[in-house]
């Protein structure tokens, strides 16, 4: 069976499949690769391959018995659209791999190609590099951390919260002021550099404004909301942003036990556990019930339900900061 290994610690072998459809982790584990196997091979032979315009008989000729026995590397592209000929040129090949030769097959996701992948997944000789979709916030931090650590830089646990909270809906831009701040801030990154250099983009982001509006901070909450959208914010993250606080908020209020012990029975950070509770203080359990009543119909209204979807979120902010049920407005 091939060996599976995390995008921020690769590892060769013969056969190696890039798979998932997180096209920013794709690309950080494949440059690993191809940076390793040239530190090791000065003189390596390299060569990519578009799996879609695919020229029937590359492969195999690119990958076939060489002369002097020298070491190649061979990176294929868009597998997942790949060629007929592509495909059956690749299950060939993958059985009866070459030792000298590194062929590192990319597919981003989907059927096309199943039978290859299942083909390469049962090869002793084979390693797959799992690039799944990110999507929570506790794989972002881990995300950063990588990206930090790949550079022999620290972030201060602070920074890193302020940073992803900020890029939380993208993560290529995460990715691009992850390399901008190792590349411009001398020493460890703290929550101040993170503010310099993106404050605006901090300022306005999702999950501030929820921070505002459930700490009861009407005004701050609705200009910082304004703010975010006239940045290009979407109605939906935001109102999700506000549904996984107060989701959380539920899940601790009234609730014995340490932060640690609590964020494994929950799933969530010791950190977030924390700040939920902090969030719930003052919160009755009908107050929290009517906010996700509010929130589950602004979810609705942002979705289609109703014709105006920023004023939806308007609604909610005030409903929220002021503790009031949607039904009443």
């Amino acid at each position: 069976m091939a060996t599976k290994v995390p995008w921020n610690r690769p590892r060769t072998a013969p056969i190696v499949l890039v798979s998932g459809s997180e096209s920013v982790t794709a690309e950080r584990a494949i440059r690993s690769l191809r940076r390793d196997a040239r530190a090791l091979y000065p003189d390596l032979e390299y060569t990519t391959l578009d799996a879609v315009e695919y020229s029937p008989g590359s492969l195999l000729s690119l990958a076939g018995p060489s002369l002097f026995g020298e070491p190649r590397y061979i990176e294929v592209t868009s597998v997942e659209h790949c060629s007929d000929e592509f495909l059956e040129d690749a299950l060939r090949y993958v059985v009866s791999s070459a030792d000298d030769v590194t062929v590192v097959l990319r597919h981003g996701g989907g059927n096309r190609g199943k039978k290859l992948l299942d083909t390469i997944r049962k090869l002793d000789t084979a390693v797959e590099i799992e690039c799944s979709a990110i999507t929570r916030d506790q794989d972002k931090q881990g995300f950063v951390l990588a990206e930090f650590d790949a550079a022999g830089r620290r972030i201060h646990p602070q920074a890193l919260r302020k940073l992803v909270d900020a890029f939380s809906g993208d993560l290529p831009e995460l990715a691009s002021a992850c390399q901008q701040l190792i590349a411009d801030v001398a020493e460890d990154v703290t929550e101040s550099d993170v503010e310099t250099y993106f404050g605006s983009r901090v300022e306005a982001t999702a999950f501030t404004v929820a921070a505002a509006a459930i700490a009861g901070r009407t005004g701050e909450a609705l200009v910082t909301l304004r703010h975010a959208l006239s940045t290009g914010a979407s109605p939906v993250p935001i109102v999700a942003a506000f549904a996984m606080k107060v989701r959380l908020m539920a899940k601790v209020a009234g609730v014995r036990g340490g932060g640690a012990q609590l964020a494994k029975l929950i799933g969530a950070a010791p950190w977030q556990i924390n700040q939920a509770r902090t969030e719930a203080q003052g919160w009755s359990q009908a107050q929290i019930l009517e906010a996700l009543t509010t929130i589950a119909e602004t979810d609705a209204a942002v979705k289609g339900a109703e014709r105006d979807p920023i004023y939806a979120v308007e609604r909610m902010v005030r409903c929220i900061a002021q503790r009031e049920s949607i039904l009443h407005v």
